[in-house]
């Protein structure tokens, strides 16, 4: 074998690694500290702050007694509270009888001796904090983007072979196949304006040029136009990139990206040959579209093939600066929609509707981690604020050994007057470790055999 062969792969998979790292270390920090600064807040003190578990590469103790660290395995982290036994907060009988026998008020700097308001909120504040960061990088996602500017107003024109062009940078966009354009952002209103377009290669724009309104021939406003390749797909495996244009499946040309997906989507999973140009290069590729769930407005998920691919305009439009107050409420939404998706996608996998193939394990988080991060920096953030949702989420489940779990024996606590009992906890913290492994080894198993 020649090892030479071997150092692209090895590069590829060490930048999989570094962004899934850089990725996973990002979200576990901001949900640890969110438990940190509200117990410090709550007067609940830690003494241990660790990024990773296992050996210490780095450590530092502050001025208020807190251990700082780096660990060598860099799969989660946590904060250890006075009177914790371990990184899941379990209690430590030995340490709680010695402080309640040496300094009875030291009791309420522990975490098991707190006041139930305290405990739950520092608990509350880890997946509360990724809620937050997703919120806040969604909102300056959207702002930096901006919003479309009214009429629709041509930005860049995105280079496509072989048509004819004539809009320009700056045509305010008023009609095409004299239909007026309707507000780019009234999602609504845009499907149906596109619904109604007839679908040829080329259309007369009416446009607003220095002043003047005229006509011009351009190309179908949606071509079959690559803006993005999805991570762990059939386009990613063959190296489709950004910038590409399908122009023929199987021999047949399309100029419409909702052509290409008529083709992918009729072909019941038969591998497709697609004749693709690239900076001036025809190249052909080929490849078999796979099963996809996809999510729909009502909730509810429908089964498509799919190549792995995200269109997109001829044209970039030109944008205006967004407010402050839109951003935030972008952020809110997008944070809302990844949150409701999610909750509906486990409840349809629970029902069989669709295939638990769709839970992602370590292995897929970072295929998907290296694949966002080679289609540049925007989208690496933003797919660390999707994965903080998800992390938020999933730590709010009512399971033992998760802090949803920690905030049910809470609940328990106040319902009854008095918290679980400590075999009680012991036994349940077990079943709780026992069903994350089995989650865990799922989920490993399908990245590797789905």
């Amino acid at each position: 074998m020649d090892i030479l062969s071997l150092i692209p792969q090895f590069g590829n998979l060490l930048y999989t690694v570094i962004a899934f790292v850089v990725a996973l270390s990002v979200i576990v920090a901001v949900h640890e500290y969110g438990h940190y600064i509200v117990g410090r807040w709550s007067g609940i003190h830690a003494e241990v702050f660790s990024i990773g578990f296992g050996p210490v590469l780095w450590s530092r103790v502050d001025k208020r007694g807190t251990r700082w660290q780096v660990a060598l395995l860099p799969f989660g982290g946590y904060v250890k509270f006075l009177g914790d036994s371990n990184a899941a907060s379990g209690k430590d009988e030995d340490t709680m009888n010695e402080i309640a026998e040496q300094s009875p008020e030291e009791l309420r700097r522990t975490m098991h001796g707190a006041p139930l308001w305290a405990r739950a909120a520092t608990v509350a504040a880890g997946p509360a904090f990724n809620f937050v960061m997703s919120i806040l990088v969604f909102g300056l996602v959207f702002w930096s983007q901006g919003v479309s500017r009214e009429p629709l107003t041509v930005a860049a024109l995105q280079p496509l072979p072989g048509t004819v062009q004539g809009l320009q940078e700056g045509d305010e966009i008023i009609a095409i196949a004299g239909l007026p354009t309707p507000d780019f952002d009234d999602a609504a209103n845009w499907s149906d304006f596109i619904g109604a377009l007839p679908v040829e290669p080329e259309l007369d724009y009416t446009v607003v040029r220095d002043g003047d309104t005229i006509d011009v021939v351009a190309p179908w406003l949606f071509p079959p136009l690559i803006q993005q390749v999805t991570p762990r797909s059939a386009a990613m495996d063959i190296q489709l990139q950004q910038g590409d244009v399908i122009t023929a499946v199987d021999g047949d040309p399309v100029f419409a990206f909702e052509q290409l997906k008529e083709h992918v989507e009729g072909s019941d999973g038969r591998a497709l040959l697609l004749n693709v140009w690239r900076d001036g290069a025809d190249l052909e590729f080929a490849l078999a579209p796979r099963r996809t769930d996809e999510p729909q407005a009502d909730g509810g998920f429908v089964t498509h093939w799919r190549i792995g691919i995200v269109g997109g305009m001829m044209i970039e439009p030109e944008t205006v600066p967004a407010g402050i107050w839109e951003s935030a409420r972008g952020g809110m939404i997008q944070t809302g929609r990844i949150i409701e998706g999610s909750l509906s996608g486990m409840w349809h996998m629970i029902t069989g509707a669709i295939s638990t193939c769709n839970i992602s394990g370590p292995i897929g988080i970072a295929e998907t981690s290296g694949a966002m991060a080679s289609q540049g920096a925007q989208n690496f953030i933003f797919f660390i604020a999707v994965l903080s949702t998800a992390v938020g989420l999933l730590n709010l489940f009512p399971i033992p050994a998760l802090d949803g779990g920690h905030l049910l024996f809470y609940a328990y606590e106040a319902v009854s007057g008095k918290p679980p009992s400590d075999k009680a906890f012991r036994l349940l913290m077990g079943i709780g470790v026992t069903l994350i492994l089995s989650l865990m080894i799922f989920s490993v198993s399908n990245d590797l055999f789905c």
